[in-house]
């Protein structure tokens, strides 16, 4: 760089930058006439840094199918769909997807391919803000930790399906009369009107969480049975993982498509089924009144925001083992396409199911035969199974099977996103340490939220580790990206990277109307918040004070990192270090050498023609270059 910035000098020009193609994924690239020949070798330097790659761009794609498509789409969206207005929900929902959903996954994929950079160091093109960084890892952690427990229930479900009568199907005889059997044909809605149980709710409460009422008493010991099914768990993210990309890649074909396979068997089922017709018109016809109420649109941009997975750091993650140049404007608009089909064919299968339960029960009401809340999958859906009149034990395994899948897809990408920080960061210790190490902290901490009072704190985790600060921390990213380094500037990123023009549709989102968005949504669930509860019981104060310091000092990395990057900066003027750290790093862009002197001229070269082209005397000028360049 000292001879180009001394040529610069001397002739008063910058030199003449003609196009070739570089690599073999011939990526269009300026490239500098005087380039050294030792720069032009296809060769990496010696003391280049190295990052694994995908074996193909067909694995990319199918680890984040596997990663956006998970059990959100299956059991949440549907419910989410029912109580706030059917198929108007869908309304909103497809307004949120294009204005939040597909702008943050393009942007996040950019980032990651453009930098091959992890969750923490991508965020070297603005120092200041890598709290944001650290801020979404412990998110992570919080999420992957509890999603594991989820994946042990879906396992001990997947192994009682192999009993000769599906064991949440009847009633025991110690719960008394106020149990109504699953598969007994009582008329269900009418008497759980009158306080009774289901058999399926009763065999999650009692045989397999053994569910505390309260955390009076503290949360009690683990769950042995639970305990063995989150090693199981534990253990298949270790082996899909344990040589990084290469060995998550090959895995990621089944977990992205054998779901599928179990969801469209389900939906022949489904749609076959007495009263599937009725079910899935429930489903899909709107109430248009919804559409006024603010809780539609917030639960709208949640589901969208969570089913994605954005702005927690995975996508940055995959990206970043991209080659350079491929095509992720494809990707993006292949997966938020697809996770949006899958929400709406579960959502069929689901109401198809449901349909048959209240034909099988004698009633019209559907709503009646759905229970919602964090049970979802373990009591309605295992309810709707044990009235299967045909192999209701195939069609539950291959049920809980899927569900299983899509949790290990999705956890699989939250552990690996971890596991690249950490192997960024401890460059000399090997993979399998860092991964088995990852692993065994995972399932210590996961043996919580399989004790009696297991539930509970799930609940209380998933608000304040990761709901929450998410939101916080999703809106810090998109002003970093947006408006501290610039749309204009990752427009010419993309530019540079896969030679396209980035439309004002991208612009427009990531620099105003996503973040607006997002703000919105944050204000909103601080007016409309309520002590958090978990079955109609509030939690103990400290247990709330628990779930506050958590939120605080999840947030507090963001205050945190932004002090350490301004104190590193030389000495000055506060507002001289506060600028010197939203700068980017001296070497951020391409991993490649050769790529990054490239990108240094490319944008050399862009400034001198935006300098000729733009009156910068303009009151607006500083907004519309942040922009539109």
């Amino acid at each position: 760089m000292k001879d180009l910035k001394t040529e610069t000098q001397a002739n008063g020009s910058l030199p003449k930058l003609e196009t070739s193609r570089c690599g073999s994924s011939g990526e269009a690239l300026l490239k500098p006439s005087f380039l050294p020949m030792a720069l032009e070798s296809s060769e990496p330097a010696p003391d280049q840094k190295s990052r694994d790659n995908w074996g193909s761009s067909l694995e990319f794609l199918m680890s984040c199918i596997a990663l956006s498509v998970g059990l959100g789409n299956v059991w949440r969206f549907p419910f989410t769909a029912l109580e706030n207005g059917g198929g108007a929900f869908l309304i909103p929902y497809l307004i949120v997807l294009f204005v939040v959903g597909k702008p943050i996954y393009y942007m996040e994929m950019l980032l990651g391919q453009f930098s091959s950079r992890g969750i923490v160091q991508v965020f070297d093109f603005a120092p200041l803000m890598r709290g944001v960084g650290y801020a979404q890892l412990l998110a992570l952690g919080v999420l992957a930790t509890y999603y594991a427990s989820v994946m042990a229930l879906t396992l001990r479900y997947f192994f009682d399906s192999f009993a000769s009568e599906l064991p949440w199907s009847y009633c025991r005889p110690e719960w008394g009369d106020g149990c109504v059997s699953a598969s007994g044909g009582q008329p269900v809605p009418s008497q759980l009107s009158r306080n009774f149980s289901s058999s399926t709710q009763l065999y999650l409460q009692r045989i397999v969480l053994n569910e505390t009422d309260s955390l009076d008493q503290g949360i009690g010991y683990p769950s042995g049975s639970l305990a063995l099914m989150l090693g199981l768990s534990w253990l298949t993210v270790t082996l899909i993982i344990i040589r990084g990309v290469k060995s998550s890649g090959k895995a990621a074909y089944v977990l992205a498509l054998f779901p599928y396979v179990v969801m469209f068997i389900l939906l022949v089922r489904a749609l076959t089924l007495p009263g599937a017709y009725e079910g899935v018109m429930y489903f899909l016809t709107p109430q248009w009144g919804k559409l006024l109420e603010p809780e539609v649109w917030y639960n709208a941009v949640t589901q969208v925001f969570f089913s994605l997975a954005v702005c927690f750091g995975v996508i940055i993650m995959y990206s970043s083992y991209n080659r350079f140049g491929h095509n992720v404007y494809r990707d993006a608009n292949i997966v938020t396409t697809l996770d949006t089909f899958t929400s709406l064919l579960s959502g069929v299968i689901i109401f198809g199911i449901l349909g048959n339960l209240a034909h099988e029960s004698g009633t019209k009401d559907i709503a009646s035969v759905v229970k919602a809340g964090p049970g979802l999958a373990f009591i309605s859906y295992p309810d709707a199974i044990a009235k299967f009149k045909m192999l209701p034990q195939v069609f539950s395994l291959l049920f809980f099977v899927m569900l299983f899948m899509l949790g290990v897809g999705s956890n699989v990408g939250m552990v690996s996103c971890i596991m690249t920080v950490l192997k960024d960061q401890f460059v000399n210790v090997k993979l399998w340490i860092i991964v088995v190490c990852l692993s065994l902290i995972g399932f210590l901490v996961g043996l919580i939220y399989i004790t009696p009072g297991g539930q509970h704190i799930i609940t209380l985790m998933d608000f304040h580790g990761v709901t929450f600060v998410s939101l916080v921390s999703a809106i810090f990213e998109l002003i970093a990206v947006g408006w501290i380094y610039g749309t204009k500037r990752l427009c010419q990123d993309a530019e540079y990277m896969l030679n396209i023009k980035t439309s004002n549709y991208y612009r427009i989102c990531w620099s105003i109307v996503t973040p607006l968005v997002m703000v919105v949504i944050l204000v909103y669930s601080l007016l409309t918040m309520r002590p958090l509860s978990y079955n109609g019981q509030e939690f103990p104060l400290s247990y709330r004070i628990f779930g506050w310091c958590v939120s605080g000092f999840i947030i507090g990395q963001l205050f945190y990192w932004a002090f350490y990057a301004n104190c590193k900066q030389p000495k000055g003027t506060l507002k001289s270090r506060i600028s010197n750290s939203i700068k980017p790093h001296s070497d951020w862009g391409p991993l490649d050498s050769k790529k990054l002197m490239d990108y240094q001229m490319f944008l050399r070269n862009k400034d001198e023609n935006d300098s000729r082209d733009i009156n910068r005397r303009s009151v607006c000028y500083p907004i519309a270059d942040r922009i539109f360049g």
